[in-house]
This record gives structure tokens, sequence and C-alpha cells, in this order.
């Protein structure tokens, strides 16, 4: 079994999350662990009761394809972000998932919380922990506005200061060609932006990580863009407070 004093893996996910295509990533993030996997939809709240309940409803499948327990922390705003019996499901998982929608509504509605501390608390005492899309973006510091640039971002939950995530890389760099010199690109030297394709994981962390999944991920600074295929290891130099 994992040690209650080291942290558990990370997994940052370009999409897929819950998918038969991801399930042997999150099978790995489970193993050792104990079988509770636990899952937060929050991210996709402002999408409406009908989308929520969608992603409940393929995590509960996939649990179910893992031979594991699904538990569904339904967190919806920052009253339920609070509520202690909520915080306390998180206890004792295996896998900890924050699945996709909006970055910046999940971190607003976790940040400094009685659930994202509990979240926190179990992922340094050996659970795995994972995001997807707008789960990978919340973990870091800062969260772009990847809807309406000129707006800016809002702080993330911190876990990763430094690192930023661009999930779905692979469609957004089609589509948005000018994204890293608009807005994505940060301005702190010490902070490494990696871009992450559909159905890929970057997994390990904080500071090591192996691209898992069906495609690549990379490495962006202002001179371009590195790429990593399935089964290459990335580092992402740690800064001061990690």
């Amino acid at each position: 079994m994992a040690s209650e004093f080291q942290p558990g893996p990370l997994a940052l996910v370009g999409s897929g999350e819950y998918l038969p295509q991801m399930v042997e990533i999150e099978r790995s993030l489970l193993a050792g662990r104990p079988p509770r996997y636990v899952q937060l939809a929050t991210a996709a709240v402002p999408d409406g009761p009908a989308v929520v309940d969608r992603w409940h409803r393929l995590g509960r499948a996939q649990a179910e394809r893992l031979g594991v327990e699904s538990i569904v922390v339904d967190v919806q705003d920052r009253s339920q972000a609070n509520d202690a019996v909520l915080a306390d499901q998180i206890a004792g998982a295996g896998l900890i998932y924050l699945s996709g929608g909006h970055p910046s509504f999940l971190a607003d509605t976790l940040r400094d919380s009685l659930v994202w501390e509990a979240i926190e608390s179990a992922w340094r005492s050996g659970s795995a922990l994972a995001g997807c899309s707008a789960g990978a973006m919340a973990l870091t510091s800062w969260v772009p506005s990847l809807r309406h640039p000129r707006e800016g971002g809002t702080q993330g939950l911190g876990l990763l200061p430094h690192i930023r995530v661009l999930p779905h890389f692979d469609a957004f760099a089609a589509r948005i060609p000018d994204l890293l010199t608009r807005f994505i690109l940060p301005h702190e030297e010490a902070v490494t932006v990696i871009g992450i394709d559909e159905d890929t994981a970057l997994v390990g962390g904080p500071g090591e990580w192996t691209v898992e999944g069906r495609q690549s991920a990379w490495v962006l600074t202002n001179s371009g863009r590195e790429q990593f295929a399935t089964g290459s290891k990335i580092t992402t130099p740690l800064v001061s407070g990690d």
C-alpha cells in the first residue's frame, strides 16, 4: 500500500476522463491504493444539471470497469465546498478525479474550502489525484480564460505553481494558432507551460512526469514547442514554495 506520509501520483489529462480508452491510466493510478474512486464534476456545473449528471454516470461506469467503488462528491457551489459531510467523503480515496468543464468556476468554488483541504490532505497522504482538462488547469496557480482571453483569468488551486496546462492541445493549436502569444505563455520564467493532447496524460509529478495515452505532450516556449511522445519523460523544475 502507498505510504501515508508520501504524496500519491498526479495525472494531468488532456481529455478523455472516464472513457474506455483511458481506463488503463486510471487503473495504474489506483494500483496499490484503496478501491475508492472519488469523483467531482464541479467544473461542469455552469453547463447545467444534465451535463453534471452525465459526468456522474460516466464516472460510475468507469469505476465499474475498474472494479472499484465510485464515490460521487457533488459539490456545486461554495457552500457545498465547505460542507464537512462532503469533505469527509474524500478520506481514504485511492484516486480523486476532477473532471472537465469550466476551470475558473472549479478553482473559485474549491479554493480554500474544506473539500479542497480534504483533497490536498488525501493526496499528501498517498491518494492519487487526477485532473482532466479544466481539472488539470485548476491544479496550477493561475487559470487563464480560454473563452475570453482579454478578461485574464483567476487564481488556481495552487498545487502546481510551477506549471501552466493547456489541455486539448491538438484541437486548440489547430483552431487558435496564436494561442501562445495571446494569453498562455506566463511572464514568470520559472513556470513550464505544457500542452497536453486529447486522450493523453502526464503522470507522476510534481517535478518528473511520464507521457501516457495515445498522443503527445508539448513543452511550450516563446521560441516554439517541443513534442514528447508516449513514454517520454518531462521535467518541470519546481519553484519556491512547491
